[in-house]
C-alpha cells in the first residue's frame, strides 16, 4: 500500500482471522478497501520487469511493495531499491523478508504516504499503487526533479485508458492532454483482475510514462487555466464555452488586472516554481477527469451584450477564436499543438488564464 490512511483494527489470529478475511495470505490480512493488491503471478513480474528497462546501474523507487514479491525481483536486475510503503505490518514483513541476504544492503524501506513524502532520487519507478491515489501520484512523479527516466504503474484500466487517450476518443479528456504534455505514455498490458491478490473488483493496465525532456516551453500555469475551461463542456464548440458569462468574467478580470499593473506573462524559469506548476495540473482531477455535458443546463450560457465594455472585451475573445478557427472545434478534437497555438493566440491578443 502507497498512501491513503491506515484505520487501525482489532487484530485476530490464527483461523480466526483466516475466516473474518478470505484474503488473510501468509500471515497477513489484506484489505481490498485500502487498495491493497498484491503481485503474486510470476508472469505478470516478469512482464513488468521487462518493460522496465531497468539497468543494473539504476536506482529504482518501488511504490507499494506490498510483500516484497516484486521487490525481489528488482533486486536482482538494478543496483538498489527504494521502497515506500504505508502499512507497518508490510514493513516489517519487508525487513523480515529480505534480513540477512545479499541484497538487503541494497534494498531502503520509508514508511510513509507516498503523497507525502519527499522523494529521494531515482531512475526508474515502478508501482502497483491504491487506484484512488492514481491522479495525485501521477503529477507528483511528473513533478519531481531530477526527472526520472521512466515509470512502469499499474493502474485500474479505464484510468490507463484515459492516459493515453487521443482526440476524438471518447475518453480524451483534461488528464489526457495534461499527461501527454508532459510525458509520453504507453498502454503496454492488461491484466485481469484474477492475476492479482485478493483481486480487485476491476481490470488493471501496466503504463508505461516517460517525462519529455527538455519540457515543452509553456507557463503551465497558463496552459491548465485554459485547458479546464475548455475541458468544462469538452463536446461544445469553444465559440459556445467562451460565450458563457462565468468564463469571460474571469478573463476580463484577468485582464484588466495585467493592464493596471501593465505586466506581461513570462514563462517559468525556476524549476522548483515549474514543479509546482506541474503538480497543479493534476489538481481536482480525482480518479478521473470525466469532462462529459451530462446533467448540465444552458442557463447563463451567454453574456448579455447591453453591457458595452463587456461586450467589446467579449468581442476580442471570440475574435481570436475566429482569427485561429477555432469557434466551431471543440476541445474532445483538438491535439496538443491545438492547445498551444490557441494559447499563443490568446497571449498575442493580452488574453491571459492566470
Amino acid at each position: 500500500m502507497a498512501g491513503g490512511k491506515i484505520r487501525k483494527e482489532k487484530p485476530q489470529k490464527g483461523a480466526a482471522a483466516a475466516a473474518s478475511n478470505p484474503h488473510f495470505q501468509g500471515g497477513i490480512p489484506f484489505h481490498k478497501s485500502k487498495g491493497q493488491h498484491i503481485l503474486k503471478n510470476p508472469l505478470l513480474i516478469d512482464s513488468i520487469i521487462q518493460k522496465s528497462g531497468i539497468k543494473p546501474t539504476d536506482v529504482i523507487l518501488e511504490i507499494g511493495p506490498g510483500t516484497g514479491n516484486l521487490t525481489k525481483k528488482l533486486l536482482e536486475v538494478g543496483k538498489s531499491v527504494i521502497a515506500v510503503e504505508l502499512d507497518p505490518r508490510m514493513v516489517l514483513e519487508l525487513q523480515r523478508r529480505f534480513q540477512g541476504t545479499p541484497s538487503s544492503t541494497r534494498l531502503k524501506v520509508i514508511q510513509g504516504d507516498v503523497l507525502k513524502c519527499d522523494l529521494p532520487y531515482f531512475d526508474i519507478c515502478v508501482a502497483n499503487i491504491p487506484y484512488q491515489i492514481s491522479s495525485p501520484l501521477t503529477f507528483k512523479l511528473l513533478s519531481h526533479r531530477p526527472l526520472f527516466r521512466c515509470a512502469v504503474i499499474m493502474f485500474q484500466r479505464e484510468f490507463a485508458m484515459r492516459l493515453v487517450a487521443q482526440p476524438g476518443d471518447n475518453l480524451y479528456c483534461r488528464l489526457s492532454v495534461n499527461t501527454q504534455l508532459l510525458a509520453r505514455v504507453n498502454h503496454n498490458d492488461f491484466h485481469p483482475s484474477l492475476l492479482i491478490r485478493p483481486p480487485p473488483k476491476v481490470d488493471s493496465s501496466v503504463v508505461r510514462i516517460e517525462p519529455r525532456k527538455p519540457l515543452p516551453a509553456v507557463n503551465f500555469k497558463e496552459w491548465d487555466g485554459l485547458v479546464r475551461i475548455c475541458f468544462n463542456r469538452k463536446n461544445k464548440t469553444l465559440g459556445s464555452i467562451f460565450r458563457q458569462k462565468s468564463v469571460l468574467s474571469v478573463l476580463e478580470k484577468n485582464y484588466k488586472t495585467l493592464q493596471a499593473l501593465q505586466l506581461s506573462q513570462e514563462g517559468l524559469s525556476d524549476s522548483s516554481e515549474m514543479a509546482m506548476c506541474v503538480t497543479a495540473l493534476g489538481d481536482t482531477l480525482g480518479d478521473f477527469s470525466m469532462d462529459t455535458d451530462e446533467g448540465r443546463d444552458d442557463e447563463d450560457m451567454e453574456m448579455d451584450d447591453g453591457d458595452t465594455k463587456a461586450s467589446d472585451f467579449k468581442e476580442r475573445v471570440l475574435g481570436v477564436l475566429k482569427q485561429g478557427g477555432f469557434e466551431e472545434r471543440r476541445s474532445s478534437k483538438l491535439a496538443q499543438a491545438d492547445f498551444m497555438h490557441l494559447l499563443s493566440l490568446f497571449n498575442k491578443a493580452g488574453i491571459h488564464f492566470s
